[in-house]
């Protein structure tokens, strides 16, 4: 069974600019420093900010979601809005805005029923692939479920409780955005190896660590599978 993600890496030309950036704009505070990366609280997750140096890279040009409460967001948009170009939409009675970080990943606040303050962790990562069907049966074997398709049957929307990826083939979504390319993300699972054993002949690797396994799935997307404690 999965649960709720852990980490999702972004990989940063400058370190201290983007950490600047999501300091400033977004008040999130430092958990952690390491060696050419800075671990940004998100709730109970992880936004890593990664110095080239080596691998899993963390993504690039990712489209992700975070969520803030339904009461704060018209005071986000107010203050984003300052110095963003915004782009709103609706989803049925939620509304999500989006705008560019300094690395050109698209970010998405997301309005939602959690109490805050501020950002309360992360609800959705888009992953770019090559072909949908493939990859939308390798996260299937996972855990995820398939919940939402495209009409040009370019993308489809899998959930894993309230943690979605979207699988999209080569296109400007939302927003203009892009599916993430060499994604490093974690999320909780009851039994990693178990996990990772239903999907080893499809993945491109397989490497226990120390709290769990790694993937790589065969779109050179990292997934590490973390054991819940």
């Amino acid at each position: 069974m999965l649960t709720d993600p852990r980490w999702l890496a972004l990989e940063v030309k400058y370190l201290d600019r983007a950490q600047s950036f999501y300091e400033a704009f977004l008040d999130l505070d430092v958990r952690e420093r390491r060696d050419d990366e800075v671990a940004l609280e998100v709730g109970e997750t992880d936004l890593i900010l990664r110095a080239p140096s080596g691998v899993p890279r963390g993504g690039l040009h990712t489209h992700y979601a975070l969520s803030i409460p339904a009461a704060e967001y018209d005071s986000w948009y107010d203050r984003l809005d300052q110095r963003f170009d915004l782009v709103e939409h609706t989803f049925g009675d939620a509304r999500s805005l989006y705008f560019y970080d300094t690395e050109g990943n698209c970010v998405e606040l997301g309005e939602s029923d959690v109490a805050g303050p501020g950002m309360s962790g992360l609800f959705e990562v888009v992953l770019e692939v090559e072909v949908l069907e493939r990859a939308e049966t390798f996260y299937e074997t996972i855990g995820f479920e398939p919940v939402d398709w495209g009409d040009d049957r370019k993308r489809v929307r899998m959930t894993a409780g309230a943690f979605d990826i979207e699988l999209w083939e080569p296109h400007l979504g939302l927003a203009d955005a892009r599916g993430g390319v060499h994604v490093d993300f974690g999320i909780g699972v009851d039994d990693p190896e178990a996990t990772a054993e239903r999907v080893a002949d499809d993945a491109l690797t397989v490497r226990d660590i120390d709290d769990g396994v790694r993937l790589r799935d065969p779109d050179g997307h990292y997934l590490t599978l973390v054991e819940e404690a």
